[in-house]
């Protein structure tokens, strides 16, 4: 039996087991041969997210009728832990399948679904979110960058900085404030394309601890026009509570990608220590190492159970954002203390970068950070007591 093999969930049918041997196939037939070039460019290729497109992979909870699978997050939680299964690095698509395109779904106009979605589903379209600012970090009310309204036209200035896609993004949805005097009640949602918007410019591709394949980046707004119809929602200041709507399912992606990532070292850790030998016996036969694999296991399979409980919840609309907060704050603390445990049984080959267990810490560190910090997620489940 696997890591992986724990308690089946119900979401989980017989139809979304077979859809799991495909994607795993698709990502080690297609992407996977490509990692360590783009890990050496900082950047996946485009042709990816075309082929992904042509897939059926992109956008897939997404209705049919914008082009999508009309499948759900049980799908979307399926393409995250096979792309880590498979090892593909750096590709951006789980943020522009589960956090770009629910909110054009969730708040776009009948027009900006038609308009957007079918082309983010073939990949003509990448998805990125810009919210974090070089001052502002998790405090999303003090954002700096401003969409003024002037005639038929809103004029976004401003930067922003890590956004995951920034590269290759040329969908943006770009937090602003459309009145400065206001904090949270002054922020709106703004979608800009970037292909032919003058004033708008990438700046660094900004070089990381882990997650070398993936494009973060600084970007630049300099009286970027965009049409009034590009406001994301009815009127002006609903971004907030638009932001506030949507992490709880940001926060279940990120620990799905925890427990992917946690089950993926342990079975690595097990895979080596059988072979590696030390003072004429397999590490495998040392009590220490049998006891720290023993409890590695555990942990991580009480974990896989309190995760895909999560998915049900978020299946059934009823994920509140405390118990979101919970899944990510536990699943990535578990993940950075497995991923530790795991390295130290490697011994010296961990710490070498050939070795995917040495990738692995350095890419889990920043899980704790996005999404929301672990200490804002205390925060918000403290709020809840």
């Amino acid at each position: 039996m696997t890591v992986a093999q724990t308690i089946r969930p119900a979401w989980k049918t017989d139809d979304l087991v077979l859809f799991e041997d495909e994607v795993f196939k698709f990502f080690s037939r297609e992407l996977a041969p490509h990692s360590e070039k783009w890990r050496e460019q900082g950047k996946v290729d485009r042709w990816a997210w075309e082929k992904a497109g042509a897939a059926g992979l992109l956008c897939m909870s997404m209705p049919v009728e914008y082009g999508g699978a009309g499948g759900s997050f049980a799908h979307e939680q399926i393409f995250c832990e096979q792309q880590v299964k498979a090892g593909v690095e750096g590709f951006g698509a789980g943020l522009h399948n589960c956090i770009v395109a629910p909110y054009i779904l969730h708040y776009g106009t009948e027009e900006q679904k038609r308009r957007w979605l079918p082309r983010m589903a073939k990949g003509e379209l990448i998805g990125a979110i810009a919210m974090t600012e070089p001052g502002t970090g998790s405090d999303l009310q003090a954002v700096k960058t401003t969409a003024i309204k002037r005639g038929n036209q809103y004029v976004v200035n401003g930067s922003k900085t890590f956004i995951t896609n920034g590269q290759t993004a040329n969908l943006i949805i770009v937090v602003a404030k459309t009145d400065p005097s206001e904090a949270a009640k002054g922020i709106s949602l703004m979608v800009v394309e970037t292909d032919d918007a003058e004033g708008f410019r990438r700046g660094r591709n900004l070089k990381k601890l882990g997650n070398k394949a993936q494009d973060t980046s600084e970007l630049f707004f300099d009286d970027v026009k965009i049409p009034t119809e590009n406001l994301l929602g009815a009127a002006e200041g609903q971004g907030f509570f638009q932001l506030m709507q949507q992490l709880p399912q940001e926060r279940q992606q990120i620990a799905v990608i925890a427990i992917a990532v946690i089950e993926k070292a342990i079975q690595l850790t097990i895979d080596y220590v059988k072979e590696r030998t030390a003072f004429g016996r397999p590490i495998m036969a040392f009590q220490n190492t049998q006891f720290k694999l023993a409890e590695c296991k555990a942990k991580a399979t009480m974990a896989r159970v309190f995760v895909d409980h999560c998915t049900s919840l978020l299946l059934e609309g009823k994920l509140d954002a405390p118990t979101a907060s919970m899944s990510k704050m536990l699943l990535t603390d578990l993940e950075n203390e497995i991923i530790d445990e795991c390295l130290q049984l490697f011994g010296g080959y961990g710490y070498m970068d050939e070795y995917p267990i040495s990738r692995m810490y350095a890419d889990a560190r920043v899980q704790r950070i996005y999404g929301g910090t672990n200490e804002i997620m205390k925060l918000l489940i403290a709020r809840s007591l």
